[in-house]
C-alpha cells in the first residue's frame, strides 16, 4: 500500500479563537506530538505548524490516522475528549490536496491577512523542528524547498507581499517610518489585548527600538514580554512611562479617553513623540496634536494605509496561484520520478544478479583479461536492455498511467521474488 501524504487543519475559518486558544501547541508540545507520531506509527515525513491562527498536522502515512493525531493533540493539551472538537477540523484525504493547501498556507493565501509575511518563517521554523527530529525525508525535504523556492519566487515576481496589510503591522510599520532618524526609540505599548498583543509580536522586526510593554492584568504582561523580550511595567507606572517613550501605542478598552490633552501639554518633549491609537472607542483625546511636537495616527489612519496594501495585494493573487501551479507541477514530475525509481533500482539489481551468476557459472575458471572484455560486454548489454522498460516507465509517469506500466513490469521480471539463499 503506498503512502500519502495527508492533513489534519484547524484554523480560524473554521474555529473561533477560544478554540483556536485551546488546540494551539507551543515548541516543547509539537516536539512532544512528533515524537509520539514517530513512537507510535513510524511516521518519517511529518510537518507540525501551530501559530495564532492555525494548528496544522501534514504527515505522510499508508492509513489515514487523522482521528488518531486530533486524539494525540487531545492528550497533549490535557482534554478529556478531543474528538469532541472534530467539528472544527478540516481533514485533507488526498496527496494533490493537502499539498495544495500547504502551497497556499505558506504564500499567504490562507492567512487572516491575505500575504501575511509572518508565515513563511513560521513554516520554516516548522519544518526545522521535523528535520531536528529526523522526521523529513525525501518527499517532505523535496516539498518544503520547492515551496521556500516558490515564496522567494512570489516576493521577487509580483507586489503580493508588499506592504503592511494588517493593521497592527502597518502600526509597526509606520513606527519605523516615522522613527528612522531616532537611536534605539523607545516604545512604550499599553494594553496587550488581542490587537496589543498582535502589535507587540510585530515588535520584533523593530531590533534596535526599546520597547516596554504594561498591561492592566500584569501577569499577561508578564508572560508576553517574557516571550519576546520586552520589559514590563505595573499599569500604575504607565504615566511615568509615557513621559518617557518616544512613541505611545494605546490598545486599551476604556469608555473615555485615557490620554488626554491635558496629561500630554504636562509632558517635555524635546523634538517629537508619536501616538497611536489602536483603540475602539478612542483612548487618546484628537486634540493632543495641537501640543507642539505630537504626532498622533488612530484606527482609520493605519486601515487606510493596510487597505490600499490589501487591493494591490488581492490584484496580484491570480500570478501567484500561477506560480503555485507552476511549483506543483513540478514537484509531481519528481514525486512520479521517485514513485518509479524503486522498479528501475529492482530491475537493475536484478539483471545484475543474472549477469554476475552466469558469469560465475562459465567463466570459473577463465582468463582474467578475457573475463574483463566480457565483463564489459555483458555490462553494456544491460545497459542497453533495460533503457526501454525505463524510458517506458519515465512516460508512463507524465501520462499518469506509472502504476500499471509499474505492475507490468514487476510481473514481466518477477521482481517481487524473494532472492535464494546461497
Amino acid at each position: 500500500m503506498q503512502s500519502k501524504f495527508r492533513a489534519v487543519s484547524l484554523s480560524y475559518k473554521n474555529a473561533p479563537v477560544e478554540i483556536r486558544e485551546i488546540i494551539a501547541l507551543d515548541d516543547a508540545e509539537i516536539h512532544a506530538l512528533l515524537l509520539k507520531l514517530k513512537e507510535f506509527f513510524s511516521i518519517t515525513d511529518t510537518l507540525i505548524l501551530s501559530t495564532c491562527n492555525r494548528t496544522e498536522v501534514y504527515y505522510a502515512h499508508e492509513l489515514d490516522l487523522s482521528i488518531e493525531i486530533i486524539k494525540l493533540i487531545g492528550l497533549e493539551k490535557g482534554l478529556i475528549d478531543a474528538v469532541s472538537y472534530l467539528e472544527y477540523f478540516e481533514i485533507f484525504h488526498e496527496d494533490k490536496e493537502s499539498i495544495d493547501h500547504l502551497f497556499k498556507v505558506a504564500m499567504g493565501l490562507e492567512a487572516q491577512v491575505v500575504g501575511d509575511m509572518q508565515i513563511s518563517n513560521q513554516v520554516k521554523r516548522a519544518y526545522q523542528a521535523s528535520v531536528d527530529l529526523d522526521m523529513a525525508g525525501p518527499f517532505l525535504h523535496r516539498l518544503m524547498h520547492t515551496i521556500f523556492f516558490t515564496n522567494k519566487r512570489v516576493v521577487q515576481e509580483t507586489a503580493f507581499r508588499d506592504g503592511a496589510a494588517s493593521m497592527s503591522y502597518a502600526a509597526v510599520e509606520l513606527i519605523e517610518e516615522l522613527t528612522s532618524n531616532t537611536y534605539q526609540p523607545r516604545i512604550l505599548l499599553i494594553g496587550v489585548g488581542e490587537i496589543g498583543e498582535d502589535v507587540a509580536k510585530n515588535m520584533v522586526y523593530l531590533p534596535e527600538a526599546k520597547v516596554t510593554i504594561t498591561n492592566r492584568t500584569f501577569e499577561k504582561a508578564q508572560i508576553l514580554g517574557a516571550e519576546l523580550g520586552f520589559e514590563v511595567i505595573p499599569f500604575e507606572d504607565c504615566i511615568e512611562a509615557i513621559k518617557e517613550a518616544d512613541v505611545v501605542v494605546s490598545s486599551i478598552m476604556k469608555s473615555e479617553p485615557f490620554i488626554t490633552k491635558k496629561l500630554v501639554k504636562s509632558l517635555d518633549i524635546p523634538s517629537y513623540k508619536l501616538f497611536i491609537d489602536l483603540s475602539v472607542p478612542r483612548s487618546i483625546e484628537t486634540d493632543v496634536e495641537d501640543v507642539p511636537g505630537v504626532l498622533l495616527y488612530n484606527v482609520d489612519n493605519i486601515r487606510s494605509k493596510a487597505s490600499e496594501t490589501l487591493e494591490k495585494r488581492m490584484a496580484a493573487v491570480p500570478e501567484v496561484e500561477r506560480i503555485i501551479a507552476e511549483s506543483i507541477s513540478e514537484f509531481y514530475n519528481w514525486k512520479k520520478e521517485m514513485m518509479v525509481s524503486p522498479v528501475i533500482n529492482k530491475l537493475k539489481n536484478s539483471l545484475e544478479q543474472i549477469r554476475l551468476e552466469e558469469m560465475e557459472r562459465y567463466l570459473k575458471n577463465g582468463n582474467p583479461e578475457h573475463m574483463a572484455i566480457i565483463d564489459k560486454i555483458t555490462k553494456s548489454m544491460m545497459q542497453k536492455i533495460i533503457k526501454v522498460p525505463v524510458v517506458q516507465l519515465r512516460a508512463a509517469c507524465k501520462r499518469n498511467e506509472a502504476d500499471q506500466m509499474i505492475d507490468f513490469i514487476t510481473d514481466l521480471f518477477d521482481l517481487e521474488k524473494k532472492p535464494e539463499n546461497k
